[in-house]
């Protein structure tokens, strides 16, 4: 049996509740009108996102458990989870205040060595934030390094980086916070089989930056989430998304991105509801791309040219039969750009 469908199937048994629905995870950095802006959401739109949520009377729920229910069984009624990567001072001084006048729970996603930092939580921060009810600390590595092989590494060289940065980050929030959450935030994105791997060897959850909900069809180990920076979390697109279907295709069935030809091929089932008239898939800088049926009736997107860029996406989208849209977004990554 696949590791990745046996994870999922051990997770099935393990964890039930009477609640199911699809997933909708969105992503944040930081939350303030001041920093960087490719990773950082104003505090007007952040408030704004929030009350989108309440009006379409979407239940926001932690991660962990709303992340199991949506892998057993997909349900008309969406819920949503919210998400902080890298433990910005932002999410405690802003952003932090803002949820908890909804009670609406949240998870921060630590890279361990940035804490303290300038511009970073402090432990203190963290271990209050950690008392507060609905609030949720998980992995984000140690360094925020990338953890996907590199070209030339040897296989001992990348095991031993790996499990330092996985495991050095759990354990330090165990020993100072007395926190062993069993979820990973890949930095970057970035992830390959070899490291889904891994963690599904330690029986986490891993979350990319790829957009989409997570349903019965999704690996626990690839799981996506939606940026919400103010780029790509503007209102105007929001609806679709919070109200956006699980994709109907099978994970064992998609690559895990690794690019080995430039630009790459997808191809997935065309299984009831898909058609090829129903897609619309797109790829990162290039706009609208073309959809093809295979001889074999499944569905194959190519983009025209090759990219230029470390990271990118195809994004594809098709109507479901309730006026939402089932998305996916497949990522991709070429281990011969530079990193970050």
């Amino acid at each position: 049996m696949p590791r990745i469908l046996a994870f999922t199937l051990s997770a099935m048994a393990l964890f039930s509740t009477s609640v199911r629905a699809d997933l909708v995870v969105l992503q944040y950095h930081h939350v303030s009108d001041s920093t960087p802006p490719a990773t950082s959401t104003s505090v007007s739109l952040f408030e704004a996102q929030l009350e989108m949520i309440d009006d379409l009377g979407l239940e926001v729920v932690p991660l962990l458990s709303g992340t199991r229910t949506a892998l057993q069984e997909s349900n008309e009624a969406n819920a949503i989870a919210l998400t902080f990567d890298d433990a910005y001072d932002s999410v405690y001084t802003t952003a932090a205040p803002i949820l908890a006048s909804r009670s609406y729970p949240y998870t921060v996603f630590v890279n361990t060595n940035a804490v303290g930092r300038p511009g970073y939580m402090t432990w203190d921060q963290l271990e209050e934030l950690a008392g507060r009810e609905g609030v949720t600390l998980a992995n984000h590595s140690t360094d925020h390094g990338h953890l996907p092989r590199k070209p030339g590494e040897s296989s001992r060289q990348w095991q031993k980086r790996v499990q330092e940065s996985l495991d050095g980050a759990q354990q330090e929030l165990r020993q100072r916070l007395d926190i062993n959450t069993p979820m990973f935030a890949y930095p970057y994105g970035e992830f390959d089989a070899a490291l889904e791997a891994h963690l599904s060897d330690r029986g986490w959850y891993g979350y990319s930056q790829h957009s989409g909900a997570i349903g019965i069809h999704s690996a626990p180990t690839r799981l996506p989430r939606f940026p919400m920076a103010d780029a790509y979390g503007q209102l105007d697109s929001l609806e679709n998304k919070l109200l956006s279907r699980a994709f109907p295709v099978e994970a064992e069935d998609l690559p895990d991105g690794v690019i080995t030809r430039n630009p790459p091929i997808l191809e997935f089932a065309l299984d009831d509801p898909l058609t090829v008239s129903g897609l619309n898939c797109f790829a990162s800088g290039m706009g609208r791309i073309a959809v093809n049926a295979t001889d074999d009736g499944r569905a194959r997107v190519q983009a025209p040219e090759a990219f230029d860029s470390r990271r990118f996406r195809y994004n594809c989208t098709h109507p479901a039969d309730d006026g939402r849209f089932y998305w996916l977004s497949q990522p991709w990554l070429d281990l011969s750009q530079p990193e970050d």
